[in-house]
């Protein structure tokens, strides 16, 4: 097993992490640019026992944690992997606790150590941790109660999978939990200190720039749904007009509408790889569920003198959620991974490797 620790202008902490962890466990820090300034912090990491992969440039976490993933699928292949962030905030006894979890568990399931969030946590971090989780939980229905923690183990099997996952940045490892939920991949959480350090000074993460690289993934999945909407009641309008029958109207918007949403919701909300025929059954069979009920709500809502308009938003707000449920857990379940190792991906490691090499 390695540890994997990617670093951004590090102080004398990923020093003593390192230390800490050697010579027990094998270490690799991944030098994501910083500089010679930094310099002698990974040199002195090296000194240890660590293996020091280097960026010229700064390319971003994501691109480090994919260096560290490519680096142990070429040098120790069959060896899980446990991320570590530099800061301080990871404890090397969280870090074992992550460690022990991963070698007990499935090959197909990611551990993640998860913090409280008690006590004094900075206002950013408690906030956007609550908005990430929530936005989850709406998203996938799977609640994970630390969405942003660095300390994560990864089986080896799930070394491939995790370098074919896209995102950048920060928004990398969110994109991950995104995925692991279409995959069908299990997470196991392993309770952890909540550690920030001078009120989490060292941390990189921007919180207006990077919080929207986070929430872009999640947008995606309420973006279909109001394209299928527009659709829909552009639809609903013109035919109503055009035709004088609101049954008429309901029917053919609403088939207008559902091939649009299929289509999105197959290729990019879902990323769904299902059998197309089969999804395009269940579909339907929601859709013509969705269907009465939209007529029968807005035969009703119409008759009571709701303008069609109104009714139309009304009914479509509360069908949404039941609409979304029902796509999610049935008609683009996800497909379950036994270690989702199948992707094939091709990674340029650019990187200067040194150090010993150790095994745990």
């Amino acid at each position: 097993m390695r540890v994997l620790i990617p670093a951004y202008e590090p102080d004398a902490r990923l020093v003593d992490l390192v230390a800490a962890l050697r010579p027990g466990a094998a270490v690799v820090v991944v030098d994501d640019g910083s500089g010679p300034a930094h310099r002698p912090h990974f040199d002195a990491c090296e000194a240890l026992g660590a293996t020091v992969l280097r960026h010229p440039a700064n390319r971003g976490k994501a691109a480090a944690l994919r260096t560290g993933f490519a680096w142990a699928l070429a040098h120790a292949p069959g060896e899980a992997v446990v991320c570590a962030d530099s800061d301080g905030q990871h404890t090397v006894e969280d870090i074992g606790a992550v460690a022990a979890a991963l070698a007990s568990a499935r090959d197909d399931a990611v551990v993640l150590g998860v913090r409280a969030f008690a006590g004094d946590v900075p206002l950013r971090s408690r906030v956007g941790n609550r908005a990430t989780t929530a936005l989850l939980a709406a998203a996938t229905g799977r609640r994970v109660t630390d969405t942003q923690t660095g300390l994560r183990g990864y089986p080896a099997a799930l070394l491939p999978w995790a370098l074919g996952v896209r995102g950048e940045r920060f928004a990398y490892e969110l994109e991950l939990l995104l995925a692991a939920s279409r995959r069908g991949i299990a997470t196991i959480e392993v309770p952890i200190a909540t550690v920030y350090l001078s009120g989490n000074a060292s941390s990189h993460f921007r919180p207006l720039v990077d919080s929207a690289r986070v929430m872009r993934p999640l947008v995606l999945f309420a973006a279909s749904s109001l394209i299928a909407f527009g659709v829909d009641t552009v639809a609903l309008l013109a035919l109503s007009a055009a035709t004088g029958s609101l049954a008429a109207a309901v029917v053919g918007a609403r088939v207008l509408s559902a091939s649009t949403n299929f289509a999105i919701n197959r290729r990019t909300v879902f990323r769904s790889r299902g059998r197309v025929g089969a999804q395009a059954v269940r579909y339907a069979a929601l859709a013509g569920v969705l269907l009465f009920l939209s007529y029968s709500t807005l035969r009703t809502l119409t008759e009571l003198g709701v303008p069609l308009l109104a009714a139309k938003v009304a009914t479509d707000a509360v069908l949404w959620a039941l609409s979304y449920g029902i796509q999610r857990s049935l008609v683009f379940a996800p497909t379950p991974s036994p270690a989702a190792a199948t992707e094939s991906t091709t990674v340029t490691l650019i990187a200067h490797e040194s150090g010993a090499r150790t095994h745990v």
